[in-house]
């Protein structure tokens, strides 16, 4: 973590173990608000509440970057060195600009290609200003006002209400049923109960406090109070938009490429001095043309051997190949915007995903209810029902969860012989809410619903076959019975009843005392029915999942054990801030999940494993996964998920399925298969064709081949090449993940070239001796050569 983050982290939690009053103190604010002097002061010091950055993303650039590139370079280069000698210095009457004009032709096509494949891409920091366009109601001089979200300044108070978003990173001070969803900031889909008291801790996350609140969360339910921490860049929010404006780092794709073409140069920077200064001294010392015709014939040559090594059609055939990809991917559900991921899809070894919505159905479920010793029981099932039913306050998860559980026919019958007579809210001190219910009988229950250790400490009873008494002994199996439950993963609530309570209109929380432990409910958001499939066929193609989350750790180690990955070995993100990047990459290949994180960490853990040399594919929705969706060489986000990872994202899929990524993958092994078929092919075969050229220069007196001639024959054999995208792939080519290595290549190269050469040297030869001379009658080719040479 930088120190600009650290600093702003630190103010965080500096306020999060601070009382209220000494928060209100240190930002000289009292329960009356700002007055326009102290906001304008504090705009003066802390800046406006927007998000600014530089719009590096510009068209300009983007035409640039499609281009600009080393092979690209080459080709001007090349094209340049042409104009001046076929052009500019060329002798009256053969002046030929064809080879330049051909270059700057298949640069333009292939740079246009890209340009308009990649430019319906937006920026994505753009589109977290369109975000926070809203307004926040904030005290000022003792009143409550309306004002723009950029208008709040750090030290406001505002007040917050259901359906209101975080305008910028907060300290609650006051509340009353205050629940905030931040599942697009750390992936956990329960919301998070908000409080005012000051906290203790050792980690060092902000986002695992609940006394904090950050911009781009939303209020679920209740209300309260809260102090501006940190407004615009200096927000998370503002945080991770800053990260979406930094130059990305280069991709496992555009270094190859890179190296491919850089490969290309070294041959030429080794090839073409040589062949220049040996073919200029024999055209000079063994043929004796005149010096200045000699060494010019021999920059001639040089260029020809410049533009024989060259796959001219490269841009165009690798263009073609991707956007051929991202057409096929199409048909499976997925979009490409970034034509380059295809090649980095096939060649990932690593994929990294979130949990909630991926590997899980984004949706809390009621999976178990059991007796206080784990065994299922409708009956608790049916007070539960009772309890969230006859509710008046705002229901959340858990409760609809339940109240989906109606559909039985017994339960249905069984609420209508209750009415509700008193309930007890909920709150965040005793974590639990009642409801008193009297049946056609006429005789009242209260029923409690609550935290697991909020419901034990009022319960002196427990239901096992009979009411007993909660001795040591029960104790302990109903904690055993507890343990297992939290093991698993499992949200857990308990349910607890008393028969008979005082009479109706006085009922407070004190009556919730000696009250009998009835059972639990044990909540799960299960994993997808076709995780486990999708995690196997990915480990047969050889790619690691790795779980990124924001969740707690349990939970992540029960989906993880569903559907197949190993939840032996983990780490949390508090683990993750105490360790340097080394220690981090030591052991970053032995761990499977890790839980608890923020979005810098995220960015952190897919950063490390490219370090180790991987190619790391990250797949993620909310807003704490965009940093790591452009950190990644393949950022991967669904059509539902929040703009700025959309935004950030090179591939978005249709549907939220890893089994879709399975053929994603498919298509990007099958995409760089054929681009490296051409790359080899063209490569090694113009290397043999300069081979032939230098040999058949050694014993001719004039130029074997223009530069124009060599570019024309180039070419004829690479427009045969142009079908090379829709070329099969053998199946067992794409069963491993596949990088891109110039080494590779060079040694294909080095290899087949010279091979190819002596077909071309065979050629030759029966050329020379045989056919020519019996074409102008001359009894041998030494002869016609010594004539030649003479003349």
């Amino acid at each position: 973590m930088n120190q600009e983050n650290q600093k702003t982290n630190d103010a965080l939690l500096v306020a999060a173990k601070s009382p209220v009053s000494e928060v209100l103190k240190s930002y000289n604010q009292s329960e009356t608000g700002y007055n326009e002097s102290q906001v304008t002061n504090s705009r003066n010091t802390h800046g406006r509440n927007e998000i600014i950055h530089k719009n590096k993303n510009t068209i300009f650039r983007r035409v640039f970057a499609s281009f600009i590139n080393p092979f690209v370079l080459i080709l001007i280069a090349l094209a340049v060195v042409s104009l001046f000698t076929d052009v500019i210095f060329a002798k009256p009457g053969s002046k030929d600009p064809a080879t330049a004009i051909i270059i700057f032709i298949m640069v333009s096509i292939s740079g246009l290609l890209k340009f308009f494949q990649e430019n319906k891409s937006f920026n994505a920091a753009n589109k977290l200003k369109s975000l926070i366009q809203n307004t926040a109601s904030v005290i000022r001089d003792g009143t409550a006002i309306e004002v723009p979200f950029k208008e709040i300044v750090v030290g406001d108070i505002i007040t917050l209400a259901a359906g209101d978003m975080l305008p910028a990173d907060v300290r609650i001070i006051q509340h009353k049923d205050l629940f905030i969803s931040e599942a697009a900031l750390t992936g956990e889909s329960h919301p998070s109960e908000k409080l005012a008291e000051s906290l203790q801790f050792e980690h060092q996350n902000p986002l695992e406090l609940n006394n904090l609140a950050f911009m781009g969360s939303n209020v679920i339910s209740g209300s309260g109070h809260a102090i501006v921490l940190e407004v615009g860049n200096e927000t998370l929010f503002g945080r991770i938009s800053k990260n979406l404006t930094e130059k990305r780092v280069p991709t496992a794709f555009e270094k190859g490429v890179n190296a491919t073409s850089w490969l290309l140069i070294r041959f030429m920077c080794i090839m073409v001095p040589i062949i220049f200064v040996i073919n200029g001294l024999f055209k000079n010392f063994i043929f004796h043309l005149d010096p200045q015709e000699a060494w010019l014939n021999s920059l001639l040559f040089a260029l020809a051997v410049a533009v024989g090594l060259t796959p001219e059609m490269l841009p165009m055939i690798v263009t073609t190949g991707l956007g051929k990809g991202s057409v096929n991917m199409a048909k499976h559900k997925a979009i490409v915007k970034n034509i380059d991921s295809i090649q980095n899809f096939g060649s990932i070894d690593i994929l990294c995903t979130d949990k909630t919505g991926t590997l899980t159905q984004d949706q809390i479920v009621l999976e178990q209810y059991l007796d206080v010793l784990g065994h299922p029981s409708t009956r608790v099932l049916r007070h539960a029902i009772l309890n969230s039913y006859f509710q008046t306050g705002v229901k959340n998860v858990m409760d609809l969860a339940i109240l989906k559980h109606i559909d039985d026919e017994e339960i249905k019958d069984a609420i209508k012989n209750y009415q509700k007579v008193d309930e007890i809210p909920f709150d965040f001190v005793r974590r639990r809410m009642s409801v008193v219910t009297k049946d056609l009988k006429g005789v009242t229950q209260l029923i409690t619903k609550g935290a697991a250790e909020e419901i034990l400490d009022i319960c002196k009873y427990a239901s096992y076959e009979t009411v007993v008494e909660i001795t040591p002994e029960l104790q302990s199996k109903i904690d055993k019975a507890l343990e297992k439950l939290s093991k698993d993963g499992f949200r857990i609530l308990a349910v607890a009843e008393k028969h008979h309570p005082p009479v109706a209109g006085l009922f407070t929380a004190k009556d919730e005392n000696e009250m009998v432990l009835i059972g639990f409910l044990a909540f799960l958001d299960p994993p997808k029915d076709s995780a486990k499939a999708a995690i196997k066929a990915l480990k047969e193609r050889g790619v690691l999942v790795k779980v990124l989350t924001g969740d707690a750790l349990t939970v992540t180690q029960h989906v993880c054990k569903e559907v197949g990955i190993s939840a032996k070995k983990a780490l949390v993100g508090s683990e993750i801030a105490l360790m340097s990047d080394a220690e981090l990459e030591s052991v970053i290949d032995d761990i499977t999940i890790f839980a608890k994180l923020n979005p810098e960490q995220k960015k952190r853990v897919v950063t490390c494993l490219k370090n180790k040399g991987h190619v790391v594919g990250f797949m993620g929705d909310g807003i704490n996964d965009a940093p790591a969706l452009r950190a990644a060489d393949v950022g991967i986000s669904v059509d539902t998920a929040v703009d700025i990872a959309k935004e950030s994202a090179d591939i978005i899929l249709l549907e939220k399925s890893l089994m879709i990524l399975e053929q994603g993958i498919i298509e990007g092994r099958k995409t760089y298969a054929n681009i490296i078929k051409y790359i080899k092919m063209a490569a090694s075969s113009n290397f043999g064709n300069v081979f032939s050229l230098i040999f058949a220069a050694a014993l001719l007196p004039f130029l074997p081949m223009l530069p124009i001639q060599i570019l024309i024959l180039n070419l004829i054999h690479d427009i045969t090449c142009i079908a090379m995208p829709w070329d099969n792939v053998d199946p067992d080519y794409i069963l491993h993940p596949r990088k891109w290595e110039a080494k590779g290549i060079g040694r294909f190269m080095l290899w087949f070239g010279p091979v190819s050469s002596i077909f071309d040297l065979t050629t030759y030869a029966l050329m020379f001796f045989v056919i020519c001379p019996v074409l102008v009658g001359l009894p041998s080719g030494m002869a016609f050569f010594s004539a030649s040479a003479t003349d």
